[in-house]
């Protein structure tokens, strides 16, 4: 597992084996199942969660108990309730297993240290912070001026495994259209 982490930290800043060691120190490492939660809506959130193998969705609920998919993880993808997780208040949304999942997980204070002890660290989650918030405000974007066929189409192209891998029913649900509505789109 601690391989997987070197190799995608490496991928933007350079590590001694002294520094990987140092990194490594503060993680650990879980296994979860198929449906298990990592993160369920009003509990605390404890860690940053690196996706080593397997997948997730984060899903928020509303009031009437309708789930809405914010986003699904996979390996070499960071996820967790960020603003709990930062701001150490109750999740407001769940992080679940759709398949059986091997992560690796950052406390918030293990984070703090971690970039004190070593700048290029807190570079690369600067770095890894800048290309999600990139990527949330392409979303965001998409949804408010695109079709439903373009974004399926857009979701195709920036992540082909995802389709193979998410049940339509979770896609449809977060493409924010009916199951029937994706059927008729998928090939």
């Amino acid at each position: 597992m601690l391989n997987t982490l070197r190799t995608h930290i490496e991928k933007l800043v350079p590590l001694t084996d002294e520094e990987f060691t140092l990194v490594s120190s503060y993680f650990t490492a879980k296994k979860y199942k198929k449906h298990q939660f990592l993160i369920q809506e009003g509990e605390d959130v404890h860690y940053n969660y690196f996706v080593v193998k397997g997948l997730l969705k984060l899903v928020y609920t509303d009031e009437s108990l309708k789930e809405y998919i914010v986003g699904f993880a996979m390996e070499d993808w960071w996820e967790s309730d960020f603003q709990a997780f930062y701001t150490k208040t109750k999740a407001t949304m769940s992080l679940e297993c759709v398949e059986d999942t091997e992560v690796l997980c950052l406390q918030l204070d293990d984070y703090r240290k971690l970039c004190a002890a070593l700048p290029k660290i807190e570079h690369f989650f600067l770095e890894k912070a800048s290309f999600g918030f990139i990527a949330a405000q392409q979303r965001i974007i998409s949804t408010m001026t695109s079709s439903i066929k373009e974004r399926y189409n857009q979701l195709l192209e920036k992540h082909p495994s995802l389709i193979q891998r998410v049940p339509k029913s979770l896609l449809a649900a977060y493409l924010g259209v009916s199951r029937e509505t994706l059927s008729r789109l998928s090939p």
